[in-house]
């Protein structure tokens, strides 16, 4: 298959840590993951720093995506949400998740938000990908 190629226009700065946009394979299909949160295998969520949350979300969205047949390069963008307003959070929340990235920097979103769904939760992301038909 023909990876998610990303975009990074020469026009906008190469600082950011992320892909400006990125477009599909010809013939793909699109996968919306819901949210992903830092729940365990019962259901609840994993207490403990914005960096232990953050792993146990990517790890629970990386299940969701081979659920459906996709690996992390066929991502085609995400969004971090932290319930967080300090800017110190997001950006514990952002490093533990460019690092579990690697080298696959789809466009992503940062979003600091009041509240997520579940007691205690402080972190949840959310994706789309691209996978041609089998």
């Amino acid at each position: 298959m023909p990876p998610v190629e990303l975009i990074r226009p020469e026009a906008l700065t190469n600082s950011a840590q992320y892909a400006y946009a990125a477009v599909a394979p010809p013939g793909a299909r699109v996968i919306a993951l819901a949210g992903a949160c830092p729940l365990d295998a019962a259901g609840v969520i994993v207490l403990g720093s914005l960096e232990t949350q953050t792993r146990a979300a990517f790890k629970n969205m990386v299940t969701a995506l081979e659920g459906a047949g996709a690996d992390m390069t066929d991502i085609l963008s995400t969004r971090l949400l932290v319930a967080s307003a300090r800017q110190e959070d997001l950006h514990a929340a952002w490093s533990t998740f460019r690092a579990a990235m690697g080298s696959h920097d789809a466009p992503s979103t940062l979003l600091g938000v009041t509240v997520l769904g579940y007691p205690g939760q402080l972190v949840e992301i959310e994706a789309l990908a691209a996978i041609l038909p089998s």
